[in-house]
C-alpha cells in the first residue's frame, strides 16, 4: 500500500479535490486543500514505512495507537484538529468534516481496484486506524470550537438583552425626572400634558421590567395593535420637548395625517423613536433645531428624525447601528440607542436608515408598512 499511495498521490489528491468541489456550499481556499487530506495522505505513507521498517513507536507518534490517545496528540492528530478547526471558519458541518476523510478512503479503494492492486490485511487496518484517529481528532475540535462560539454568542446575546433593558429604563427614568421637575417648577397638577410625560414613563418603565419578565418565564406576549400616528408622534413630542428644553434645541415637529396608522408594539416603537429624538438632541449643534415629521408614501409611513449636526465622517453610517458603538467622546452611555431603535423597528417589519446630508447634518429614517385605521 506505501509504494501504491507514493506513486499515485497526485492522483488521489486530484481525486479528492473533485470530490470537495462537487459538494455544495464548499469553497475550501487552496492553503486548506493543500493542507487537509494531502498532509494527512503523507502522514499514513510514512505510517506504512514506519510499520514496514518494524518501528512500531515511530507509527504511533505519526499516527497515533488504535482508538487514539486521550493524553496526548500524535503528528496526525495535531494537524486534524487544525483541520476540524479551519472547516468550523468555513462554517461547515460536522458531516463535512467527516466526508473529507472518507472522500480518501473511497478514492484510494476505488483507484486500488481500477488498477488491480492488491492490499494486506493488516495495511487495511493500518489504513483504518488512521482514518478513524484524524477524524475523531477533526470532529472533536470542530464541536470543541462549535460549542465555544455558541456560548460565546450566547454571552453576547444576554449582554445585549440586559444592556437593551438598562438603557431604556434610563431613558424612561430620565423623561419622568424632567417630566417632575417642569411639574415642580411650574406649580403644575399631573393632570396635564406634563404630567401625561409622567404617566408615560412609568408605565414605559412597567411594561420593560413586565417584558422582561415574561421572557424569563419563556416568551413574552404578543404586544402589536393598530394605531394612529398623529397620537404617536404627539405622544414622542411632548415628551421630547422637555429634553429639548434640556438640550437647549429648538424641536420643530410638522403637522400628521391624522387618517395615518401603523401596526406594532407601541411603545417599543415610541421608545425607538425617542432614542433617535435623543441623539438628534444630543449632536446638534448649539442654537440649531431638530425636526421631526411623518407622511405617507405608497403602502408605508415614513417617519423622519433631521438634526444638524454637520455631518458624518466618512464610514460612521455604515457602523452606526452596531451594538456598544458610542459616537459620543463623553462616553455616558452603553452605545445600544440606535441599535436597539433598529432592533425595534425591524421587529415590526420596518427599516431604519441614516442618510448623511454632508455639512449640514442627519436624517434618521423609520419606514413601517401603513395599516388602516380600526
Amino acid at each position: 500500500m506505501r509504494n501504491f499511495l507514493t506513486n499515485n498521490r497526485e492522483e488521489l489528491v486530484s481525486r479528492c479535490k473533485s470530490k470537495v468541489a462537487l459538494r455544495p456550499r464548499r469553497a475550501a481556499t487552496e492553503h486548506q486543500l493543500a493542507n487537509g487530506i494531502p498532509l494527512f495522505l503523507e502522514q499514513l505513507i510514512r505510517t506504512l514505512a514506519a510499520e514496514e521498517d518494524d518501528k512500531p513507536a515511530d507509527s504511533i507518534r505519526i499516527s497515533g495507537p488504535s482508538g487514539g490517545d486521550s493524553l496526548a496528540l500524535s503528528e496526525m492528530g495535531v494537524s486534524a484538529t487544525a483541520h476540524g478547526k479551519e472547516l468550523l471558519k468555513l462554517g461547515y458541518t460536522v458531516d463535512q468534516v467527516v466526508h473529507d476523510y472518507g472522500d480518501l478512503c473511497q478514492a484510494i479503494t476505488d483507484l486500488a481496484f481500477e488498477r488491480d492492486a492488491p492490499f494486506a490485511v493488516g495495511e487495511f487496518r493500518t489504513l483504518n486506524r488512521c482514518l478513524d484517529n484524524a477524524i475523531a481528532d477533526a470532529v472533536t475540535e470542530f464541536s470543541l470550537q462549535r460549542d465555544t462560539q455558541i456560548a460565546r454568542q450566547q454571552s453576547l446575546d444576554a449582554t445585549e438583552r440586559f444592556g437593551f433593558l438598562v438603557h431604556e429604563l434610563r431613558n424612561s427614568l430620565g423623561t419622568a425626572t424632567l417630566a417632575i421637575h417642569a411639574l415642580e417648577l411650574g406649580n403644575m397638577t399631573v393632570g396635564g400634558a406634563t404630567g401625561a410625560v409622567l404617566k408615560r414613563s412609568l408605565s414605559a418603565m412597567g411594561a420593560l421590567i413586565s417584558q422582561a419578565l415574561a421572557e424569563v418565564r419563556s416568551g413574552a406576549p404578543e404586544q402589536r395593535q393598530t394605531f394612529s400616528v398623529a397620537s404617536f408622534i404627539k405622544d414622542a413630542e411632548t415628551a421630547a420637548r422637555l429634553v429639548a428644553s434640556a438640550a437647549g434645541c429648538v424641536f420643530e415637529v410638522s403637522p400628521v395625517d391624522s387618517l395615518l396608522a401603523i401596526r406594532g408594539n407601541r411603545e417599543l416603537l415610541l421608545a425607538a423613536l425617542a432614542n433617535l429624538l435623543q441623539n438628534a438632541f444630543k449632536f446638534t449643534h448649539p442654537h440649531t433645531d431638530v425636526a421631526l415629521k411623518a407622511y405617507e408614501l405608497g403602502e408605508h409611513v415614513l417617519i423622519e428624525v433631521e438634526d444638524h449636526c454637520g455631518g458624518l465622517p466618512p464610514g460612521v453610517a455604515a457602523k452606526m447601528f452596531a451594538p456598544f458603538n458610542q459616537h459620543s467622546h463623553d462616553r455616558s452611555g452603553l452605545g445600544l440607542g440606535l441599535s436597539i431603535a433598529r432592533q425595534s423597528v425591524e421587529a415590526d417589519f420596518g427599516t431604519l436608515t441614516v442618510r448623511d446630508v454632508p455639512g449640514v447634518g442627519c436624517v434618521f429614517t423609520v419606514c413601517l408598512p401603513r395599516h388602516p385605521l380600526p
